[in-house]
């Protein structure tokens, strides 16, 4: 099925209305059409055609979001790039694509291109990377159908507001992020985007820039709460997942006047999978509510959650027709859902998915480094903080300024262990030589 471009339509429809806002400046729908139709015709003169893979190594801002819909105007694939990432982690991304920018666009001479300004609904809008369980970025496949569910069942849940002004203050190399600047295109509303969280920069917008919806994790709730945020004006939910959420945070943000709800997803689903309507006042508060209206939620026998719907990436279902999200859970008598634990190791610090594998190879490329265990520990601030187990050679314990120099040279931040044990005995593996992480703390 071929609809209609959004950013066409939005910017034909309320060509003055805010399609983005910045703390560096903003643009109008009309704005933002026009700098991503010459965007267009810069990335089709550097090759890029219907289905070409485009890496953006862009901060969220402007120049992202003209990039982006600039993609998107020919068909192009848009590789968002986070550009915490190492200089490693970049250039595997980039490697992986036709075209790569880390530049922003000229974005002059506006004038249509060349392809029809229409979105294909199978084709693929964007590919993610979510390290999960492995130690290598694995690319997800999001289609223009999955993003224009996701948006719709989205509104059901939350409510459409044709003044919706959604803060984004997370990176738009993940799925969450993304989906903001996408469906507010969507619904011709404003999306409001930080380069990165900053309390205070985050505190004054609510505050102060009329803004109507905020995704958040438990980490960047946390910290708004501990600055102070009470009562945010126009603030109709602040959407919170990306991990465990304790129950007290939630009724602790309640107590000061933050209209929380509870949410679940992955990148797989497109972001959204299960939402706590606004209509429900009685929401529980371990309990990340219903499924979209396009999504199914089941249980497998042995309490991993399962999806099916349209917002599902292509391929990333198994063989019996379900997404098996590697997470544990169950559904209340009114069909909430309520997340308990993840069957995979993956450690999610802060909202962030970290991949075990990945960090112990970092760390056992140290050459006083024999084997490493990397684990997610509980923290009040963090969710889980990434721990490390290195195993030293004997008499060469490296100090943790070293082990912390040497992972923030190979790795982003969030993916640096916070504490490191050093010891000199084995860590303990099956007897095919498997690493047991789950043991090693104990």
């Amino acid at each position: 099925m071929v609809v209609e471009g959004w950013l066409a339509r939005a910017a034909a429809k309320h060509p003055g209305r805010v399609a983005v806002a910045t703390p560096s400046g903003s643009a109008t729908y009309a704005e933002l059409h026009a700098d991503a139709r010459a965007g267009a015709h810069e990335l089709e003169a550097r090759g890029a055609r219907a289905g070409t893979r485009v890496a953006i190594a862009l901060p969220a801002g402007l120049d992202m979001a003209r990039a982006l819909h600039a993609a998107m105007l020919i068909g192009a694939i848009a590789v968002p790039v986070d550009p915490r990432l190492s200089t490693a982690e970049r250039e595997a991304i980039a490697a992986r694509c036709e075209l790569a920018l880390e530049e922003p666009l000229a974005c002059a001479g506006a004038d249509a291109p060349a392809a029809p300004q229409r979105h294909d609904l199978d084709a693929v809008a964007a590919i993610i990377h979510t390290s999960g369980t492995t130690a290598a970025p694995r690319p997800v496949e999001l289609t223009f159908g999955n993003f224009l569910w996701s948006a719709l069942g989205s509104a059901v849940a939350l409510g459409g507001d044709v003044e919706e002004r959604w803060l984004c203050a997370m990176p738009l190399s993940h799925v969450g992020g993304l989906s903001i600047l996408l469906r507010s295109a969507i619904y011709a509303t404003t999306a409001i985007l930080h380069e990165r969280f900053e309390t205070e920069r985050v505190i004054a917008s609510l505050q102060g820039d009329g803004v109507t919806l905020v995704s958040l994790v438990a980490t960047t709730l946390a910290r708004l709460l501990d600055a102070g945020l009470e009562r945010p004006p126009a603030l109709r939910v602040a959407l919170t997942g990306g991990g465990p959420v304790a129950p007290d945070l939630m009724r602790r943000a309640r107590a000061a006047g933050v209209p929380v709800r509870l949410t679940y997803g992955l990148t797989e689903s497109c972001s959204q999978a299960t939402t706590a309507p606004l209509a429900e006042t009685d929401a529980p508060d371990d309990a990340a509510g219903p499924p979209l209206f396009c999504t199914a939620v089941a249980i497998a026998p042995d309490g991993e959650i399962l999806l099916r719907g349209p917002t599902v990436a292509r391929g990333a279902a198994g063989e019996d027709g379900w997404l098996h999200t590697g997470d544990l859970g169950e559904l209340d008598q009114r069909g909430r859902l309520r997340v308990l634990a993840r069957k995979s190791e993956t450690i999610v610090s802060g909202g962030e998915n970290v991949a075990p594998a990945e960090v112990e190879a970092v760390l056992e490329e140290h050459p006083d480094v024999v084997e490493a265990a990397v684990l997610g520990r509980e923290d009040a601030q963090w969710g889980e903080a990434v721990v490390a187990v290195i195993v030293h050679r004997p008499g060469r314990a490296p100090e943790q300024a070293e082990l912390l120099e040497h992972c923030r040279a190979r790795l982003a931040p969030y993916k640096v262990p916070k504490e490191f044990t050093r010891t000199e005995d084995p860590l303990p593996r099956t007897a095919s030589g498997k690493l047991q992480r789950r043991s090693v703390l104990r």
